[in-house]
């Protein structure tokens, strides 16, 4: 193979993953969504407490890099308000100083690390049990999060309350000393952004357009407002190299776990709802794999942590997105605006930052609200998720948050798989197929019994449904067979144990046994457990065809119990 052939199908199948031609339509909606990153990416680094320019480098290499890997191919990787205000809670809460460069690279590269190795472990599917209710209820105490953190960029008012809540209380029984221009250019940006919003072309670039339009209009008056080149100066210049702290690494490995569970599990759904145009299967655990990579470059390049975002996936497929080359294009158009006109963007009003974070926020509810209505029908547990999320979100760091959020997701789970657990009796039909009954309160004499579990918390309710199986002190010529096939897919200790105390109880009252539908994995137990020498050419392995363990299991109890019956009868 030539060099330039070799180069050429590097480039396209960078790490097993093929990168497409890219088309005209990439271009432009690369340029879109890069222009959109400039206010918003700027807007979520300010909330969070950072420099704005930190915001605009989330969107360049880190963009460009989970763009090449990512399985879901238009999904933009890019900072989050989540993300933003977790990653100040997590650098705080470790005693480090949220404007040090070194830290917030050492928390980026610490948090990509994370996904990587969720990603290599194939972990997706953990994203999962994060539940919906959890979900909604930490979506919802960041919305309040945003609007408190930006009571001084859209009022001019600075609470001295550092609880969440009490900004926003403090701030209200404060508005004689809200500014007055100041309110009126966030108030002006909202309504900008809302008569934008009614005209169905403009409807996915509102934020943007409002955003150019009010700044143009302040600078076009004179109104003197803070502006964004009072916080920070944004230099024309590439992503500026940083090297992480190094020490700050074992301080911050607790809450970059916790930042990068935030972002997966928020970037989790865009496959289900951006799926691939080429037809291609998404992979979540490749799409962490992605968002890591793009993670630990893109602290060495001044970004903050990033994950999947939809807001802004969603501007890309609007701008007719239709490769990962759109979001290649987006990082790349980012850099070459900021350095054409990067200064430009000191001269927009910081009220304007507030006042798009304000649109946002809410956004952020009316967006959940069909799942806070949802889950509050659903069952009080749910409910009661949502609400200790809610106000763990507004009243704890983040990280400690999101944690709690995931235990009540396991517990949820849990509890819910424990109630749906149930023995069934499976009975032969007659034409080699098997009807569903309710598992007999007594074994039947004269007769091969076969009893599946039906549930996903097997494991869990090993102990409980010993109490379940049916009584066997009078049961006499009698055979059992256990249909496993699906429910023992998690070998355990507890369950083998278990298994040896119902084979006593069984084998004690003269039962054959049968065990079918055994997986290879736990069979090997069974051989390691002893189990294999006490059912002894009695357990017949899982096979391909669903119910071909139940009915080898079934012939073989049947000829076991009739061989046995004359002696038994003697």
């Amino acid at each position: 193979m030539s060099r330039p052939v070799a180069a050429s199908f590097a480039v396209r199948h960078c790490a097993g993953v093929p990168l497409s031609k890219p088309t005209p339509r990439d271009v432009v909606s690369g340029f879109v969504t890069g222009l959109f990153s400039i206010p918003e990416g700027m807007a979520y680094a300010t909330v969070g407490g950072f420099s704005a320019p930190m915001g605009l480098w989330s969107g360049a290499v880190p963009t460009v890099i989970g763009s090449i890997f990512s399985r879901t191919v238009l999904m933009v990787t890019t900072l989050t308000s989540a993300i933003a205000l977790s990653a100040k809670s997590v650098l705080t809460d470790a005693g480090l100083d949220p404007s040090d460069l070194g830290a917030v690279a050492a928390l980026t590269v610490m948090v990509g690390l994370w996904m990587a190795l969720l990603g290599v472990l194939r972990l997706g599917s953990v994203m999962s049990f994060v539940s919906t209710a959890v979900m909604t209820g930490f979506t919802a105490g960041i919305a309040v999060q945003i609007v408190a953190g930006v009571v001084k960029d859209a009022t001019g008012y600075v609470p001295q309350s550092h609880n969440t809540v009490g900004k926003l209380v403090e701030a209200v029984a404060h508005v004689g000393d809200w500014d007055g221009p100041t309110v009126a250019v966030a108030v002006a940006t909202v309504a900008a952004w809302a008569a934008l919003s009614l005209v169905p072309r403009l409807r996915k670039t509102a934020t943007l357009l409002a955003l150019v339009v009010v700044t143009v209009v302040v600078a076009l008056l004179g109104t003197d407002v803070e502006l964004v080149s009072d916080i920070a100066a944004i230099p024309r210049s590439l992503p500026p190299f940083t090297l992480p702290d190094v020490g700050a690494l074992p301080d911050l490995v607790s809450g970059g776990f916790a930042i990068a569970l935030i972002a997966l599990a928020q970037a989790a759904g865009i496959g289900a709802a951006v799926p691939n145009p080429d037809g291609s299967r998404t992979n979540v655990s490749k799409d962490f794999t992605a968002q890591g990579l793009a993670n630990m470059a893109g602290g060495f390049f001044g970004a903050l942590p990033t994950g999947g975002s939809l807001s802004r996936t969603g501007v890309a497929t609007s701008g007719g997105a239709q490769t990962r080359w759109a979001g290649i294009f987006s990082g790349v158009w980012l850099i070459v605006i900021v350095l054409a006109v990067g200064p430009l963007a000191g001269t927009i009003p910081m009220a304007v930052i507030g006042g798009l974070l304000l649109v946002i926020g809410g956004e952020l509810i009316v967006g959940r609200w069909a799942d806070v209505v949802l889950v509050f029908r659903t069952s009080w547990m749910s409910a009661v998720a949502l609400v200790v999320t809610f106000l763990a979100t507004t009243q704890l760091p983040l990280q400690q948050a999101i944690f709690l959020g995931a235990a009540l997701s396991i517990v949820l789970f849990a509890v819910q798989a424990a109630k749906r657990g149930r023995l069934v009796r499976l009975v032969p039909t007659g034409d080699g197929d098997f009807g569903v009954e309710d598992a007999p309160a007594d074994l039947p004499s004269g007769r091969t019994t076969v009893l599946h579990y039906v549930g996903t918390g097997f494991f869990a309710e090993v102990n409980r449904l010993e109490e379940e199986w049916p009584h066997t002190a009078h049961t006499r010529d009698a055979a059992l067979v256990i249909s496993l096939r699906g429910s023992a897919g998690i070998p355990s200790t507890t369950f083998l144990k278990s298994l040896d105390r119902l084979l006593d109880r069984w084998h004690e009252h003269g039962l054959e046994v049968v065990v079918c539908g055994v997986p290879e994995e736990l069979a090997r137990r069974f051989a390691t457990g002893g189990v294999s020498t006490r059912l002894q050419d009695a357990v017949v392995p899982q096979t391909d065809v669903l119910l071909g363990s139940v009915r080898e299991a079934y012939d073989l109890a049947e000829r076991r119990r009739t061989r046995r019956a004359p002696s038994a009868g003697g």
